[in-house]
């Protein structure tokens, strides 16, 4: 998965006489937390960013601007400046100013009565937020679960933020069905995440169906969707047969290629109605885009959202880094259940089929998966669609949404996909469609909350607790966190929010 380098540096004391005594202490302290990142912060394929550490101490301006310029031409993205004594603020700007101010900034100190980082942490990290830098403070013990989660948390975040920054998002199509909520805002988007998006038409994808794609490769799709299905692959002669099937993975190898050719590292199809009325249903397709798997083995989830929907295929991009590279789910927010406090979310459409039993093995699950025929009234291309229910765990649910043409936020909240006694499930399903991926689940915040501040239609998960790194996400990006439930309320909002 990509990744962008992470620069750790120690601030210190100017003078000769004290740095000469704590030079070892503190370098020794900053290679601990460098073992630490290395050790502790990897993706789900084993991959992991580069730490690279500041070959000296922070103690005078010269080395200030030598370490500021080692770690620029390391690329460095990010930097964790830590604080293991008292040291002289005015240093923080010879060195920032050598690898560039704009990039997220963390600083870290212990909390020691003898040796008093924090009180350089607050008089430094002080002077840099007077000119606007939005920065994070973390301070605690290196050896304490809790500094090393926020730490952690943060890297996430920053992960996500700098990566995302040179990364271009595919539109297939345009959003679809005139879901104004979906359309690609280009200036805020840029402005805040860095991000741009390049669309092409849908005919690109149909014409490397037709000419490009291996047909081996085709078949070798059909026969494993055979074996890991078996009679639960419901061919009816007629909307789902083997080539309605056979032209489902086409546009699933089409849009890989597109992606490649193109540089694409998410994107969106449009789907409805020029590809679902005369080509295929996009679910099979956009459920292998996002699955950490296909028929050749492992490999990296690639974010592709339903309809075209943009904020909803950053979101998931910012899930899938968040996350460290899970596959990511995207469900329409379908039918609430009062009396149960229970959510039906539910779409045809992309949920990951890593979701039906959250394994990396995909037999374990198809095992709770069926593909049904298309539903001739909406999708009369035909192919399948897919169905199962979610297993139950816990699941970090967001949303990206735009106001007032230029104000981006996300609604972030704690939820739990619930498993259900069989007899419910299937009462529940039919109430929306029974053909169709669900989750059932239940969040942290209530009904009248989630419905005043949704920005849309669709929203957007992963497995997992990731509010913090999220909360992290937003800040750094200087976009509003809305975070419902408790976790809503037990935020401290930064200065930067409270003087707006």
């Amino acid at each position: 998965m990509r990744s962008t380098p992470i620069g750790l540096v120690l601030m210190d004391d100017e003078r000769p006489h004290v740095h000469s005594q704590n030079k070892e202490l503190n370098m020794r302290v900053l290679n601990q937390w460098a073992d630490f990142i290395r050790n502790n912060f990897k993706n789900v394929d084993g991959s992991a960013p580069e730490v690279i550490v500041g070959s000296d101490t922070i103690t005078n301006v010269r080395v200030a601007q030598k370490v500021g310029e080692e770690l620029a031409r390391a690329n460095v993205k990010q930097i964790i400046m830590c604080y293991n004594v008292w040291n002289f603020p005015y240093l923080a700007w010879p060195f920032l100013n050598s690898i560039g101010r704009d990039i997220p900034i963390l600083s870290l100190s212990n909390n020691n009565g003898q040796f008093p980082g924090n009180v350089g942490l607050l008089a430094t990290d002080g002077a840099l937020r007077q000119v606007g830098l939005r920065t994070h403070r973390i301070v605690g013990d290196m050896d304490d679960p809790k500094t090393q989660a926020k730490v952690l948390d943060w890297l996430r975040a920053s992960q996500a933020y700098t990566t995302m920054q040179n990364e271009v998002y595919g539109i297939y199509g345009g959003h679809s069905m005139g879901m104004e909520t979906g359309y690609f805002h280009l200036t805020p988007t840029i402005k805040y995440l860095g991000t741009t998006g390049y669309q092409v038409d849908q005919l690109l994808l149909v014409k490397m169906m037709e000419q490009n794609v291996d047909e081996a490769e085709v078949e070798k799709g059909l026969e494993w969707f055979k074996e890991l299905l078996g009679p639960r692959l419901l061919f009816d002669g007629k909307m789902l047969t083997e080539e309605t099937l056979k032209n489902q993975i086409r546009l699933y190898l089409a849009m890989r290629m597109v992606n490649e050719e193109l540089g694409f590292d998410f994107c969106g199809l449009k789907g409805q109605r020029e590809l679902t009325e005369h080509v295929c249903l996009g679910d099979v397709a956009e459920m292998l885009m996002n699955d950490p798997y296909d028929w050749n083995g492992p490999k990296e989830p690639i974010v592709c959202a339903t309809e075209a929907d943009s904020y909803a295929a950053v979101t998931m991009q910012i899930l899938k880094y968040i996350s460290g590279g899970l596959p990511t789910l995207f469900m329409d927010v379908r039918l609430y259940h009062p009396d149960k406090d229970l959510w039906d979310w539910c779409n045809s459409g992309n949920h990951s089929s890593y979701y039906a039993a959250r394994s990396m093995d995909p037999k374990d699950n198809f095992e709770r998966i069926t593909f049904h025929p298309a539903m001739e009234l909406y999708f009369k291309a035909g192919g399948a669609s897919v169905e199962f229910d979610a297993a139950p765990g816990e699941l970090t649910l967001a949303r990206l949404g735009l106001w007032n043409n230029d104000q981006l936020y996300m609604v972030i909240m704690k939820g739990e996909a619930l498993e259900l006694p069989e007899e419910e499930r299937k009462a529940l399903n039919a109430q929306t469609d029974p053909t169709w991926p669900h989750v059932h689940a239940r969040i942290e915040g209530s009904f009248e909350e989630f419905l005043n501040v949704f920005p849309c239609n669709h929203i957007l998960g992963v497995e997992g607790d990731r509010i913090d790194a999220l909360v992290y996400y937003c800040e750094i990006a200087g976009i509003k966190p809305v975070v419902l439930g408790p976790k809503g309320k037990e935020r401290i909002r930064p200065i930067w929010e409270l003087l707006a």
